[in-house]
């Protein structure tokens, strides 16, 4: 029935729908706008090991290992994105990059991000160049534990999760 901006910065804007419930009845839809599109690389090298990325995540409150991962801007191609984030946070280059999963919704109860997971061989080590808002740690570890990390809780995030298990099941 009517839509209004409660909120916006340069990441995500943050709207209020008045709706009509599919029962006839009023009722209040918020809904979260991603200005980027989601980007994960699961990089794997010549070892089969793979490279994580621990940050402290302010909304949960506490300290995660994931897959490098960030934003990816519509006017750059997924492909760029992926190598972009992969080189910033793990200075990482890669000869190769390919989907592994597209077009995933993250939330989609709540907000239209979109996902798109990655993987990338062929690296070469450089060194990283993160945001200035990251402070990440890096992890070498062989693939067969981040898969294992994703079993088994001690990875959390859903893209990680979603990746690293699908790779394993590939």
């Amino acid at each position: 029935m009517s839509s209004t901006e409660v909120y916006a910065n340069a990441w995500i804007r943050v709207r209020e729908d008045q709706v009509l419930n599919p029962r006839g009845g009023t009722g209040v839809y918020g809904v979260v706008e991603f200005r980027n599109r989601a980007v994960g690389v699961i990089p794997i090298d010549d070892e089969g090991y793979t490279t994580l990325v621990g940050q402290y995540r302010y909304a949960h409150g506490g300290y995660e290992w994931e897959i490098p991962e960030g934003g990816c801007p519509v006017d750059e191609s997924l492909v760029d994105g992926a190598r972009r984030e992969l080189r910033e946070e793990t200075g990482l280059l890669a000869e190769e990059v390919v989907l592994l999963l597209g077009d995933l919704q993250l939330s989609n109860s709540v907000s239209d991000e979109k996902a798109y997971l990655f993987v990338a061989r062929g690296l070469t080590q450089v060194e990283p160049d993160p945001e200035d808002t990251e402070v990440l740690t890096l992890w070498r570890l062989p693939l067969t534990e981040a898969v294992a990390m994703a079993r088994d809780g001690r990875i959390r995030d859903a893209m990680s999760v979603m990746g690293l298990l699908s790779l394993a099941l590939a």
